[in-house]
C-alpha cells in the first residue's frame, strides 16, 4: 500500500502542504469554540485535512493510540514539534494511562514554547476511529487547555463493508503524510 504521494517526502508535512489545506479550511472563532466546550466538553470534532491545515498555526497533534498501533500501522509523519504522542490506553493491559495529563500538558507546553496551557495553540487529538481521542480532548480541556479537537474518524477510519479500516476514512485516507511505526 502506497502511504504518501511518491513525489513527496513521507517524513515531513512540508510548508506548502500545510497552506494548501489551511487555504481549505478556517480557523473557528474562539466564541464558537467556547459555545461548543460549553456544550460537549471539548473545543469539537473536525476532519484531518482541517487539523493538518492547522498546523501552518504552530497547532500540535497528540497521537494517543498504543505503541502497537505507532509500530504496526503507522504514525503521522510530522516534525517532532507538530506531533506528540502518548497512550490514552496503555498496551497490552488497555487500562487509562494514569500519566496521561501530565506528559501531554509537559509536551504541549514544550513544543508551544509557553508556560500556562490557556497560552497553547490548539491541540488536536488523533486515535484509530475518534473515540479515545474524543475522551482525551475532554480531559485536556479539563486540564486547562481552552481549544482541544478531536479528530473525528481518527487514523485508520470507520470499517467498510468487510469490516477493515484504512479505507473508508481517516487520516490515512485523506492522503495526508504518514509513515509505517
Amino acid at each position: 500500500m502506497e502511504m504518501t504521494d511518491p513525489e513527496n517526502d513521507p517524513t515531513s508535512a512540508s510548508p506548502s502542504d500545510i497552506q494548501d489545506f489551511k487555504n481549505q479550511e478556517n480557523r473557528l472563532s474562539d466564541n464558537a469554540v467556547q459555545e461548543t466546550v460549553n456544550a460537549k466538553g471539548y473545543a469539537g470534532d473536525v476532519a484531518s485535512p482541517q487539523a493538518y491545515a492547522a498546523l501552518a498555526d504552530k497547532a500540535v497533534i497528540v497521537d494517543v493510540r498504543t505503541v502497537a498501533e505507532w509500530n504496526f500501522v503507522g504514525l503521522p509523519a510530522l516534525s517532532p514539534e507538530q506531533l506528540a504522542v502518548c497512550e490514552w490506553l496503555r498496551y497490552p493491559d488497555m487500562q487509562p494511562n494514569p500519566e496521561f495529563a501530565a506528559k501531554v500538558t509537559e509536551e504541549i507546553l514544550a513544543r508551544s514554547h509557553v508556560s500556562d496551557p490557556a497560552d497553547a495553540p490548539d491541540v488536536y487529538f488523533l486515535c484509530r476511529s475518534g473515540a479515545r481521542s474524543r475522551s482525551a480532548a475532554i480531559a485536556m480541556t479539563q486540564a486547562g487547555f481552552p481549544r482541544c479537537f478531536n479528530i473525528k474518524n481518527g487514523f485508520e477510519g470507520d470499517p467498510d463493508a468487510d469490516g477493515h479500516r484504512g479505507t473508508v476514512n481517516g487520516w490515512k485516507v485523506d492522503g495526508l503524510p504518514w509513515r509505517q511505526g
